[in-house]
This record gives structure tokens, sequence and C-alpha cells, in this order.
């Protein structure tokens, strides 16, 4: 089960958790995250996250299928096979994100590349 958390609400547990944003959000330590794998090998382009946040209503359904596109290049194969193996080592994988609203992020299409599923 890959678990969607907000990073400022997130509480070290059992269960790993990776950071999937290619900055570092604000007002969190390093400290604070230093038992979680910062993954920005799997987070949007730049140019796509900000095409997104031009219009997140309008976008959201093409931001989607980009994604999607993006992380099926070969250079991401490498990131996404560690955390489906960090996945299946631990039975679950927390996928931590600044966004402010995490179904509409790029979270659920990471969880469900992940886990060869469509978002819904």
């Amino acid at each position: 089960m890959y678990t969607l958390i907000r990073v400022y609400d997130y509480q070290v547990g059992a269960i790993p958790a990776v950071l999937a944003d290619r900055l570092w959000p604000r007002g969190i330590s390093k400290a604070r995250l230093a038992q979680v794998l910062w993954a920005k090998d799997v987070t949007p382009s730049t140019a796509l996250r900000q095409w997104l946040h031009t219009n997140p209503a309008a976008h959201y359904t093409e931001f989607c299928q980009r994604y999607r596109a993006e992380l099926a290049q070969a250079p991401h194969q490498a990131a996404l096979n560690q955390l489906r193996r960090l996945h299946a080592q631990h039975c679950g994988l927390i996928l931590l994100s600044a966004a402010k609203d995490l179904q509409h992020s790029h979270l659920p299409v990471l969880a469900a590349v992940l886990a060869n599923t469509t978002p819904t």
C-alpha cells in the first residue's frame, strides 16, 4: 500500500517514507526528515510542475498524462524500481509532499505508476 501524506503532517514510523518533491519543503529541517529518502528523480520536471500551477483545475488531467509519460522514460526507471523494492521489503511506503492538495498533486500518479495501476 502506498500512503500519501503531507510532509508537514508526517510522523516517523515503522513504514519507510519518501519525500517526492523536487524542492525541499519550506520550514522543514533536514534533521526532522533524516530517515526519509529524498527521491527527486521521480518528481515532475520543473516545466511540467510550473505548467500545472498556472491553472491546476484545468490542467490536472493532462498533467497526469504528461507526468506518466515522463516517468516512463529510462532515466526514471532505476529510482522507480528502488521505491518498488522498498515497498516490497516493508509491505508499504509513505509518499510525502508539501503539496496542499495531495489528491490533485503528482503523488496519486506516482503511487499508481509504482503499483502499475491507473489513478482515479
